[in-house]
C-alpha cells in the first residue's frame, strides 16, 4: 500500500473527545455518506457480527471502509477490498453491504466519517493508513466494533497493537512495513560510486520514523554522506526536491510516506532531469514518476484485509487474537521512462536487480493504476 502521523500517542485519548464533539456534525464536504439502515447495536458492539437479514434470505454485514487520502497506493487498497468482499459475500452466500468515504487528511472530516459509522450502527469498520487506525481505535474503546486496519508501516510504535502476534482489543490487521535495507541494496548494485544520498519525507508521518533510523544507519556504516529535507505539503516538498537537487546528491530514498507519494506528480520531473534517481516504498511511487518503487504488493494488501474483516464478521473470530499480516514479497517496480532518462534500459536494470529481489516489473508514469 500521509503526514497527520506526528501525533502519536496524543491522538488517542484527544481523538475519543473530538469523535464525541463532531457527532452532530454533518459530513459537509467530504464524499459518499455512510450507509442508512445498519445492523442491530449489538451487533456492532460486539465482534460476532451477527449482521442483519438480507433479502434474499442471507445475512447482509455493514461495513465502514474510511481512506486517509486519495492516492494510487491506498486508492489500490480500497478497490481491491471491496472487490475481494463482494467475491467473498457471493461465495459465502451473504452479503457484505460498504459504505467508504475519503477524508482527505482531514482530522475534522475523518471523526465525522467514524461518528457516522457508529451512528450507523456498522458490524465492522476498516480503517486505511495509520492516522484513519489510530482514530478509529479510539473512538471503538467503550462500544467495541471491530476494526481491521490496512497500510499500517509501524502499528507496534503506534501502539495499535501490542504485538504482531496477538494485537489485543478489538483491531488487527495488515502492514506495509518496508525492508529499508533491501531498497538500498538495490541502490548500491545499481551504482557502486554513490558518495551521498538525499532522505525525502514528511518529518510527521510514523510511517517514515523507523525507515529513516534505518536508512541512516545503513549509510553511516558505508561512510555514505547523508543529506535530510522534508515537506509536509506538496509546495514543500517541491522545495525540498529541489534542494536536494542544489546539494548534488547522488540518489534519493522516500519510505512509504504519504505525504511524499501525493507530491510525487510534482518532483518526478525534476529529479530526472537532474540524473537523480529516486528509490521509494511502494510500487505507486514508480506510477507517479519515480525511478523505482519497492515493496509490498498493495492489491494483495488489500485483498488480505478484505479476508480478515470477513473472518472476524463470519467466524466470530476476536480481533485481538488475529495476528496481523505482513508483506515481504521483494518487488521491484521500475520507470521505464524515468529509467531511460536517466541512461538506463529496462532490461539492464532487471539484470541488476533481479538477484536481490522475487519479481522485476516495469511500469509508465500515470496517476493510478
Amino acid at each position: 500500500m500521509r503526514r497527520l502521523e506526528m501525533i502519536g500517542k496524543m491522538m488517542k485519548k484527544a481523538l475519543a473527545v473530538a469523535l464525541s464533539a463532531t457527532l452532530a456534525l454533518g459530513l459537509a464536504g467530504c464524499g459518499a455518506a455512510a450507509s442508512s439502515g445498519g445492523a442491530s447495536e449489538a451487533a456492532a458492539a460486539s465482534t460476532e457480527g451477527s449482521g442483519s437479514e438480507a433479502a434474499e434470505g442471507g445475512k447482509t454485514y455493514h461495513i465502514g471502509i474510511c481512506n486517509y487520502v486519495d492516492d494510487a497506493s491506498l486508492n489500490q487498497i480500497v478497490d481491491n477490498i471491496e472487490s475481494k468482499l463482494k467475491e467473498l459475500g457471493k461465495d459465502k452466500g451473504v452479503t457484505f453491504e460498504v459504505a467508504y468515504d475519503n477524508c482527505n487528511a482531514d482530522a475534522n472530516v475523518m471523526s465525522q466519517i467514524i461518528q457516522n459509522f457508529i451512528t450507523d450502527k456498522v458490524d465492522l469498520m476498516i480503517g486505511v493508513a495509520t492516522p484513519v487506525a489510530m482514530a478509529m481505535q479510539a473512538a471503538t474503546e467503550d462500544n467495541q466494533i471491530p476494526v481491521v486496519f490496512s497500510a499500517v508501516s509501524d502499528p507496534i510504535s503506534t501502539e495499535l497493537v501490542s504485538s504482531f502476534e496477538a494485537p489485543g482489543a478489538n483491531i488487527t490487521g495488515t502492514s506495509d512495513k518496508l525492508n529499508t535495507e533491501a531498497i538500498f541494496d538495490l541502490m548500491f548494485a545499481m551504482d557502486t560510486n554513490i558518495d551521498s544520498v538525499g532522505l525525502l519525507y514528511d518529518i510527521g508521518q510514523d510511517a517514515s520514523t523507523t525507515a529513516i533510523a534505518e536508512a541512516k544507519a545503513y549509510l553511516e556504516k558505508k561512510g555514505v554522506k547523508v543529506v535530510e529535507r522534508t515537506g509536509t505539503t506538496v509546495d514543500e516538498v517541491t522545495l525540498a526536491a529541489q534542494a536536494l537537487i542544489d546539494d548534488k546528491v547522488d540518489a534519493v530514498f522516500t519510505p512509504t510516506d504519504n505525504t511524499i507519494m501525493t507530491a510525487e506528480l510534482s518532483i518526478y520531473e525534476m529529479f530526472a532531469e537532474a540524473g537523480i534517481p529516486h528509490y521509494a516504498g511502494a510500487d505507486s511511487f514508480a506510477l507517479n514518476g519515480a525511478f523505482m518503487g519497492y515493496g509490498v504488493n498493495y492489491e494483495g494488501l488489500g485483498q488480505k484485509t478484505a479476508e480478515m474483516a470477513a473472518d472476524i464478521l463470519l467466524n466470530s473470530k476476536n480481533p485481538g487474537e488475529t495476528p496481523v499480516e505482513t508483506f515481504d514479497n521483494g518487488i521491484a517496480t521500475v520507470n521505464e521512462e524515468i529509467a531511460a532518462k536517466l541512461g538506463y534500459s529496462f532490461d539492464e536494470v532487471k539484470k541488476v536487480f533481479e538477484p536481490f529481489c522475487s519479481e522485476v516489473k516495469s511500469i509508465k508514469t500515470a496517476e493510478s493504476f
